[in-house]
């Protein structure tokens, strides 16, 4: 498909490979105890922290899908993006703390204190097969667009650049992962802008006409806006995109052990701010690669093959008109975008392991038995990954997606929906949650097979008129809601005393109207 890389360009991306190497052995003899092996001794500055956070959520797969889908459609997907900062500015302020002072280093141990063990390991579990299913796609596509310009093995690739996120975690540790994160989020961000500045060069008119016939096409849209759930509109990204927001920032360990990371509350909530004040641009950014790869080959007529994909258009271009040295670069960020999700997310996985099921089955294990085992961890599910991303490369890239989305949505329904209701209302209790869970189960099985998971082809379960039609995305949105209605009104039921206030939202805002009503009288004090 491309032309062969320059050895330049090859040399480029063979050193930072080795650098996340060598980033892994430099921190490797700080790792004394499991504080510092996934917490960093919580002295990372707020920076970096956020850096890391950006760096996570930004993965390679951004390179691809974000430009293909603009190339071919709109910014649409940008929406769920854009959801992020909005949800974030009403949580930040008590999820922060709340982690920080309840859990040792497990999420999920907050859902275990508030529900009991079920909600942890209906959680934990999900968590686990989700982000494991996701490292292997990633793992996989990043070797999909990588063997196109490398002309290496996609195979090779897969292992080589797996074997270098095991080293990294393993050797390293969260340290290490926050310190090539932030080198490997600046190569991220340094990417996308040189992709944008070589289209505005290389188009014949320049930005003028990229943007004047960017408009003419609507490519700079989140259209369509009818209020229509069946399809991919606006109004399904934003519930979607609002529940998504929840989902990684309430209940996700590869970022709320970010929070842990940094010395304290106040760096965290920056950190935190920071991460998503980068990431929402920086989808942007691809986002706008597309649309001017979409405006550089309408300009540039017969310059691309017949019949390409969207999502193959931005390797093409790399890969063929790119100059020496600056393919390189970019290719060099697209397997940084891979590594540094792939860390963080078999740091986290090893952490979980560790805290929610190894320390529970050996609870007078020592800090040095858990780091250990935590290592041991790295190992398996590094291996496992690099497994997993060859597993796909067999299957082939459609049925990759279709089971992707199958697995997340019955294994992450309804996590929201426990946080929900254990954050702003004491009254939920494990009883009623269990109901509440048990009916999301339900809704989700009947939903995928009688339309959310089928897509344009036939339900397995015709039900006629009562089949699942609204779109896949919304089913995101309906488990959660099943499980905070349902299980509060059960909880109704049963009666339990309320939740600590500690673990909810309410001795946060105490704390605050506290502190408020203390300025205020030291207010009055000094004017008296």
């Amino acid at each position: 498909m491309g032309a062969q890389l320059h050895w330049i360009d090859m040399t480029i991306v063979v050193v930072s490979v080795i650098a996340a190497i060598v980033v892994g052995v430099y921190f490797a003899n700080r790792q004394k105890s499991t504080a510092d092996y996934y917490k960093a001794g919580s002295h990372i500055p707020a920076w970096a922290v956020g850096m890391s956070m950006f760096a996570t959520i930004i993965s390679s797969v951004t390179f691809l899908a974000y430009p293909g889908n603009a190339f071919k459609g709109n910014w649409l997907n940008l929406v769920q993006g854009l959801m992020v900062p909005i949800v974030l500015v009403g949580m930040v302020w008590f999820i922060v703390p709340l982690f920080r002072r309840v859990i040792r280093l497990s999420t999920y141990e907050y859902f275990e204190r508030r529900f009991g063990l079920v909600a942890r390991y209906w959680s934990s579990i999900a968590f686990l097969l989700e982000h494991f299913t996701k490292m292997g796609a990633v793992l996989y596509l990043m070797g999909l667009a990588a063997t196109t310009f490398l002309g290496i093995d996609i195979q090779v690739i897969i292992i080589v650049i797996g074997i270098v996120v095991i080293l990294l975690t393993f050797l390293g540790g969260m340290e290490a992962i926050v310190w090539m994160d932030v080198v490997q989020g600046f190569l991220l961000i340094f990417g996308g802008l040189l992709a944008v500045g070589m289209l505005f060069y290389l188009t014949d008119g320049g930005a003028a006409t990229i943007f004047k016939v960017a408009g003419e096409f609507n490519k700079i849209d989140v259209g369509p806006y009818d209020w229509d759930f069946q399809q991919k509109t606006f109004w399904v990204l934003v519930f979607n995109g609002m529940f998504y927001a929840l989902q990684k920032y309430g209940t996700d360990q590869s970022m709320v052990q970010r929070y842990l990371v940094a010395k304290d509350e106040k760096s965290a909530k920056k950190a935190t701010y920071l991460g998503v004040a980068m990431s929402v641009p920086t989808w942007a950014l691809f986002m706008f690669v597309g649309t001017c790869l979409f405006v550089y080959y309408q300009v540039n007529t017969g310059l691309l093959p017949e019949g390409i994909k969207g999502d193959k258009v931005f390797p093409y271009f790399i890969a063929n008109e790119m100059p020496v040295g600056l393919a390189g670069l970019i290719i060099a960020a697209l397997v940084a975008g891979a590594i540094s999700t792939i860390d963080a997310d078999v740091n986290c996985i090893s952490a979980i392991f560790v805290e929610d099921y190894y320390a529970k089955v050996k609870k007078n294990a020592t800090d040095k038995q858990k780091l250990y085992v935590g290592r041991v961890a790295v190992l398996v599910t590094g291996a496992a990954c690099i497994v997993l991303a060859l597993i796909f490369n067999k299957m082939g890239n459609e049925s990759i997606l279709d089971s992707l989305f199958v697995l997340y949505a019955i294994i992450s329904a309804g996590i929201v929906g426990i946080l929900v209701l254990g954050i702003f209302t004491r009254r939920a209790n494990w009883k009623g949650l269990y109901i509440g869970l048990a009916a999301t189960l339900i809704f989700t099985i009947y939903a995928l097979l009688t339309g959310a998971a089928a897509g344009d082809s036939e339900p397995i379960l015709n039900l006629g008129d009562w089949n699942f039609t609204h779109h896949k995305m919304m089913l995101g949105v309906y488990s959660h809601i099943v499980v905070i209605v349902v299980g509060y009104i059960a909880s109704l039921f049963f009666k339990e005393p309320l939740a600590e206030k500690n673990l909810t939202v309410y001795a946060f805002l105490e704390e605050r109207k506290n502190i408020e009503n203390s300025s205020t009288r030291n207010l009055e004090n000094s004017k008296s």
